[in-house]
Parts: C-alpha cells; structure tokens; sequence
C-alpha cells in the first residue's frame, strides 16, 4: 500500500432511523474538537491511502463527548467490571469519544461513498477535505438506516447531496426500515427510492466490493468486503462500535443494537474473521482515523490500531 495525499476527483476517473448516537453536540469537521479545547487547531479530518489499486479515504464528519457511557456499552455487565475494564485500557469509565466516519473508495472506474454521514453540510466539508465534490461521487452506500448513517442523504430543504449519484443498500434493512414509521427515512431515504438498487448476502455494489450480512445492530445491517490488486479489507460499519467495550468485549450489549443477541453473535463471526484472515477492517466508530486490525486475546479480541501498514 502507499499513501497518496489527496483522492483523484472524478475528472481524473477518465484518465485511469433512528440516531443512535444523538448528533445535537457534533461539531462540523473544520472544529471537529471536545469539548473543553475549542481554541486548538483542529485535527485532520481525512486519511487516505492504498488498497491495490483503489484509493481509499476515511472521513471524519464528527466526534463529540458523551458522558455515562456504560448507559450505551456493557449494559449487561457490573459497574464494578467496566470501571475495572476501562482502567486496564487506559480510558476514563465516566466518559468516551464519539467518531463518525464514512468511507470513500475510489476504484478507478466508480467513486462510492459508504454512508452519508450526519448532515449534508458535514459530509460535503469532509469529501472536500479529500479531494471530491459531492457531485464526483456515483454510487452512495447505505450499510444500514440509523440517523447518523442517512443524515447527510439531503440538506435541510430535502435536496438531494449527491446529485449524480445512485444508491445501493441492502433490501432486508430497507424493507424492514420502511415499514416502521422512522421519521428520518420518511424525510432522508423514501425520497431516493426510485434510484436505489437492493442487495444480499454476497450482492456486488461494483467490481471488488461485494456486500456481506453482519445483522443484529440493525434488521439488515450489511458490511462490505473491498478487494484490489490481491489485497482485501473488510468495512465492518456499526458492527463493533467501541474499541474496547464493543470489540474486545463482543458478548457485551449496546444499547442500539436491536437485536443484542444476534448482534453479539455477528460480532464474533465478523471479528474471528479478521484476525483469522488477519485483514485490516474500518470502523464508523472506530478511533479516527478508524483503520485498524484485530487479534484474538483470551474469550475475546484486541483492537490493533493501524500505524504504518497503509503507507507500505
């Protein structure tokens, strides 16, 4: 893999639900701070690199502080056991961090964005962080209708962000979505319906990127595999949304998954895996820039962040 600074736009393509999360607090990229270090230069809010000959970008669209987090993570646990959990990562129990982060992979012949993000104008700063305009980018992928994910689908006056763009998301998630009363995917999704295709298990979304069921957050959450130049990675989405209260602890419950059961199994499936096949994966709620590995440790896994592997 090597780096590249900034992802090609789509002029050079030619030459080669609910809101689980609650975004009132995120912040827009360009001050994408905590709270509390307002007055800092804000971080980089994108990373790109090499994947075979895709060209991968994470983009970070927000991060905010939320407090109390056992209320979302190791519901099913003592206080006692996360406190002594959070200490032994070295991470607060009173309080975690939030990211929100898309992917955009360009394969050479298509520009696809995976999830829209919170709100159109975040999600348009970040792409432009990148490199792209939202209107370089042909095919939108929606791994699941939680808030946070269809958010940036549309401004506020209901104009679609992605002008030039398709839709691909999976059929189980969609039908289940559209037959619960879900606010969000009335004013977000429905709109966009006559422009969506709708897949399964094993559906393709473009050469090297097939669609993989991961349900239990969601009805018909759906990951991706990418595949290029013999190199693979897998976007687990919402699948594991902790580093270590969700990760490493996969039988842990989160208040969003719907179904906590099937959400704990898919875990482990997904996660044993990644460290079977030892492939790099990208969360949306991983740390930023939210690339990383994972190994087995005792019953359950560790996160391995990415350091320097994409640049090689």
């Amino acid at each position: 893999m090597t780096t590249t600074p900034n992802l090609t736009r789509r002029a050079a393509l030619a030459g080669g639900a609910a809101l689980p999360f609650a975004a009132t607090a995120i912040t827009r990229p360009s001050a994408a701070v905590a709270a509390g270090h307002e007055a800092m230069t804000p971080n980089a809010n994108k990373y790109s690199f090499k994947l075979g000959d895709f060209e991968v970008s994470t983009l970070l669209v927000g991060t905010r502080t939320v407090e109390e987090p056992q209320k979302t993570f190791g519901m099913n646990v003592s206080a006692e056991e996360f406190a002594q959990v959070s200490r032994d990562n070295f991470i607060p129990d009173d309080k975690t961090q939030f990211f929100f982060t898309p992917t955009v992979v360009n394969t050479g012949e298509q520009v696809v964005l995976f999830d829209a993000g919170l709100n159109a104008e975040g999600t348009r700063a970040a792409l432009e962080a990148a490199g792209f305009s939202t209107d370089d980018i042909d095919t939108v992928v929606i791994t699941h209708m939680h808030g946070d994910h269809i958010g940036g689908l549309s401004g506020e006056d209901g104009t679609p962000t992605f002008a030039n763009a398709n839709y691909v998301t999976g059929q189980i998630e969609f039908d289940a979505t559209a037959s619960a009363g879900n606010d969000t995917f009335e004013a977000k999704v429905r709109p966009l319906a006559d422009k969506m295709s709708f897949i399964g298990d094993g559906g393709s979304v473009a050469s090297g990127i097939t669609g993989m069921a991961a349900f239990g957050h969601s009805p018909g959450h759906m990951i991706y595999m990418l595949e290029s130049g013999g190199e693979q990675m897998v976007l687990i989405a919402d699948t594991a949304n902790h580093y270590v209260w969700s990760l490493a602890y996969p039988d842990w419950e989160v208040r969003f998954d719907r179904d906590k059961a099937a959400a704990a199994a898919t875990r482990r499936r997904v996660l044993d895996m990644l460290a079977t096949d030892r492939l790099p994966f990208i969360g949306y709620h991983m740390p930023f820039p939210a690339v990383g590995y994972v190994e087995t440790r005792g019953e359950g896994f560790r996160y391995v962040p990415s350091s320097y592997q994409t640049m090689l």
